[in-house]
């Protein structure tokens, strides 16, 4: 998977969802070619595929790591890329929504990652 190809598919994807998820994401939606692994892996097996944030300054945008996709999905099939495109785009957006309801409690996506991360030390017998 090159990073023009991948950076297609991210915009190809990034079509499919509907104007009002893309509303107020004034730093739109970039492709970083970097890989970043998670800082608080046990091992080198927790790649950060994506990050939602919001800055004062440069505002709300989300970041897709070309990277990170290829580190953890190495030579897989263009559909599997697509498949953890689509997935990851839609879950920063979560992000992106829920944060501009103002929501980061309970049965938010802040609180599935924590359950994921849980989840994650618990596999690695922590």
């Amino acid at each position: 998977m090159t990073f023009d190809r991948f950076s297609e598919i991210a915009e190809e994807e990034l079509a499919l969802l509907p104007d009002y998820a893309k509303k107020e994401l004034n730093g739109g939606v970039v492709a970083d070619q970097n890989a970043y692994l998670h800082p608080a892996r046990m091992e080198d097996d927790l790649y950060i595929l994506g990050t939602y944030s919001v800055d004062p300054v440069m505002g709300k945008q989300i970041v897709l790591y070309y990277g990170s996709f290829v580190e953890s999905l190495r030579d897989a099939g263009e559909a599997i890329y697509r498949t953890r495109i689509r997935e990851t785009l839609r879950h920063e957006f979560r992000h992106h929504l829920e944060t501009r309801a103002g929501l980061f409690g309970k049965g938010t996506l802040v609180e599935e990652d924590k359950e994921k991360m849980i989840s994650y030390y618990r596999k690695h017998g922590n």
